[in-house]
């Protein structure tokens, strides 16, 4: 048997962060991911030659002294990853059918509020106050600081207050609160679901600088497997732990594959869906509690994605516009609930330099899903479908198309629409349980799966343990990684990256 000191289970950004770190650290590690390839929902697909995202689009983070930039180059890979940002405002755009407005959001905390300030000249009070409150919430989170060698889940006040209540308090303007709340759609939980505080750590980094990635995702994972060559790290594709063997005090002595090999390690980190993790535990080795607070996540919202490309010869009328978030409702409350039954929410994102008018290069159109739409289905196969579902999928496509041609209407006659998928789409592809597009719902005073978990050489980690997103996935990484390897040896990294 091969004797490993870690394992990582998936190799989405955090298993992949999580590898990294842990080898830094003079480890051993096997990742094994039960996909063909590595990457998660970084990877993208091609369609006519053209490249798609799936789950990765843009982030925040990647200005100098970010917190995306910070982490990148803790791990010996800022270098490596070239940001496109977004420079104009016009580039990140919101649009509120039900009033008839449409926003430029620009980056960098006092152009946004100048710009507000312009939008809502009677709300200047409400506007300071709400970007302060962002900021203190920020401040006061270590794990937001990775020069400091204490980071960790915080809990503060505003981790108890909901998005909602504190828009609430601060303005009656419907507007202005749908605006605060937009980036509702990048984590997927209702504002008066979420914390105030994880809003805060979740748009901060939107707030401060919005970037896309030349290659999307596929240059995080390029970058990674690049990096993996400098470090005692195997990776094995298609490959998942099938039971958990040898027992004793409260620790996992072997890890039985379903290829039928047999693997001793030291420890085993799962990125992956906690329900899955349950799934691998053994009952009498976790209480009932455990079990129902497992059960108890809820998934946060799908996404059903339609991808174009503009038509050869045609023009791209708004080449600027690399963001559009179209709201029929100001309420996002609404328009985030299962129960929504108007016309959903759209993101058109289209990367920004493509040249040519756009012609050749992917435009993804995403909407709002939830396991309700494709519960019928929930069952069958990729490949085997019945019709029903891919009479829904063609509905929801021309039901996209009629959407955006009524906000664009020069888009009917230049996109050319190519490909989609459903939430089950996500769920085959990217092994996900339920095919939520964010993990599970991070709902306010919610008890999230991180650190050691009842086996006491396992331990829980990804998106779904702290924040959704590519940032939330590594910070949570960061946070159990450090705890493994303890602060001495996170200490020198930082020592030698960030701190030199």
């Amino acid at each position: 048997m091969k004797k490993y000191d870690h394992i990582v289970v998936g190799s989405g950004i955090s298993g992949l962060t999580m590898s990294l770190l842990l080898a830094m650290s003079g480890n051993k590690v096997l990742l094994i991911e039960k996909s063909p390839i590595i990457g998660g929902s970084l990877t993208r697909f091609n369609k006519r030659g053209i490249p798609f995202d799936t789950g990765f689009h843009f982030t925040g983070g990647f200005h100098e002294g970010g917190i995306l930039s910070d982490i990148l180059t803790l791990l010996g890979l800022r270098d490596s990853i070239e940001p496109i940002f977004l420079p104009n405002s016009s580039q990140n755009q919101f649009i509120f059918e039900s009033h008839g407005k449409r926003f430029e959001h620009p980056c960098g905390i006092e152009n946004i509020k100048n710009s507000f300030k312009g939008y809502f000249p009677a709300e200047t009070s409400a506007i300071d106050r709400y970007f302060e409150k962002v900021q203190s919430v920020c401040n006061r989170t270590p794990s937001l600081n990775l020069r400091e060698n204490a980071i960790g889940p915080p809990n503060l006040e505003e981790d108890y207050i909901s998005l909602d209540t504190v828009l609430r308090k601060l303005t009656p303007n419907e507007l202005l609160r749908g605006l605060f709340s937009g980036y509702a759609m990048c984590y997927g939980v209702r504002p008066d679901e979420i914390s105030f505080a994880n809003h805060s750590r979740m748009v901060l980094s939107f707030y401060e600088s919005i970037a896309f990635v030349k290659d999307g995702g596929d240059a995080f994972v390029r970058a990674f497997t690049e990096k993996f060559k400098d470090y005692d790290i195997d990776i094995s594709c298609s490959t998942y732990i099938t039971e958990l063997a040898d027992i004793r005090d409260n620790k996992v002595g072997r890890f039985v594959l379903n290829t039928g090999e047999e693997v001793l390690s030291d420890a085993c980190v799962f990125t992956i869906h906690p329900k899955d993790i349950l799934g691998l535990l053994p009952e009498k080795n976790y209480s009932k509690a455990f079990a129902h607070r497992i059960s108890a996540f809820e998934p946060s919202l799908g996404l059903f994605s339609a991808f174009a490309t503009f038509k050869p010869g045609s023009i791209d009328q708004n080449p600027d516009a690399s963001i559009v978030s179209i709201f029929p409702d100001a309420d996002v409350n609404n328009l985030l609930d299962p129960a929504y039954n108007g016309v959903p929410a759209l993101v058109v994102v289209k990367s920004p330099n493509l040249g040519n008018g756009g012609t050749g290069k992917g435009i993804c159109i995403v909407e709002p899903s939830f396991g309700e739409h494709v519960s019928n289905w929930i069952d069958s196969k990729r490949g085997n479908r019945p019709e029903e579902y891919l009479t829904y999928k063609h509905n929801r496509v021309e039901a996209i198309k009629e959407h955006l041609f009524s906000v664009f209407p020069e888009f009917r006659e230049t996109l050319d629409f190519i490909d989609a998928g459903s939430m089950l789409t996500f769920k085959d592809y990217l092994c996900s349980p339920d095919g939520s597009a964010y993990g599970v719902k991070q709902k306010m005073g919610q008890f999230n799966l991180i650190g050691k978990l009842p086996l006491h050489n396992l331990f829980a980690a990804g998106q779904s343990s702290l924040l959704p997103g590519i940032i939330g996935a590594m910070m949570s990484s960061l946070i159990v990684g450090r705890a493994i390897v303890g602060k001495e040896h996170y200490g020198k990294i930082l020592d030698g990256t960030l701190c030199h």
